[in-house]
């Protein structure tokens, strides 16, 4: 059975997208990487989304300095459970290791959480370490970004996964190509041409 969702912005374009859209960023500048994060969080908070950052290079006095001009408190956001930031080393490499089924369970959960609470709906953004090349189960990377697109269908909360091109090889570049369906070119979303579907992925890999 197929499921409609609600189109929603994502802060740094102005077209909207389906909630459950899985989106890369390959960037090679943190002030573009940074821009994007920030409007992306604002967004969500603005629009009653629970939203999250998995980012090892955001702190809350960055947020609240970009936050508070539009109104939106940081303090009472993560104090009654709207908003979250946790590192992503503790959110991927828990115990050391990467682990896509775990990682995609906290996910759907995450979903679920927010349907419960009466969010109208849920997103997150998160910025991949280059460790995750060093860590057992590091090898399963695309397998889970796979199978995030998979995941979406029934617990579609939106996410943007962001690479720093300047830490991972052309060729897992590519490959991240390869598993996300939509991917942001100089501040806008468009459909990536390179997207191998997770049936068919999943299947070759």
């Amino acid at each position: 059975m197929s499921h409609i969702h609600p189109d929603i912005s994502l802060g740094f374009t102005e077209k909207k997208f389906p909630a459950g859209s899985h989106i890369c960023q390959i960037f090679s500048d943190d002030e573009e990487r940074q821009d994007s994060l920030m409007k992306y969080i604002l967004s969500g908070l603005a629009g009653g989304e629970k939203t999250c950052c998995f980012s090892e290079n955001v702190t809350d006095s960055l947020l609240d300095q970009f936050l508070a001009p539009h109104g939106v408190s940081l303090k009472a956001a993560k104090d009654s459970g709207a908003f979250a930031l946790s590192g992503t080393k503790d959110v991927y490499f828990k115990d050391g290791r990467f682990d896509p089924d775990r990682i995609l369970k906290v996910l759907a959960a995450y979903y679920e959480e927010s349907v419960r609470q009466g969010y109208s709906s849920a997103r997150v953004i998160g910025e991949m370490s280059p460790e995750v090349q060093h860590v057992p189960g590091g090898s399963r990377l695309f397998e889970y970004e796979s199978k995030v697109s998979l995941l979406q269908r029934q617990s579609p909360v939106t996410t943007v996964c962001q690479y720093d091109a300047r830490s991972f090889d052309g060729a897992m570049i590519m490959d991240v190509l390869k598993v996300h369906p939509l991917m942001i070119v100089k501040g806008t979303v468009v459909h990536n041409p390179f997207f191998i579907p997770p049936e068919k992925f999943l299947t070759a890999s």
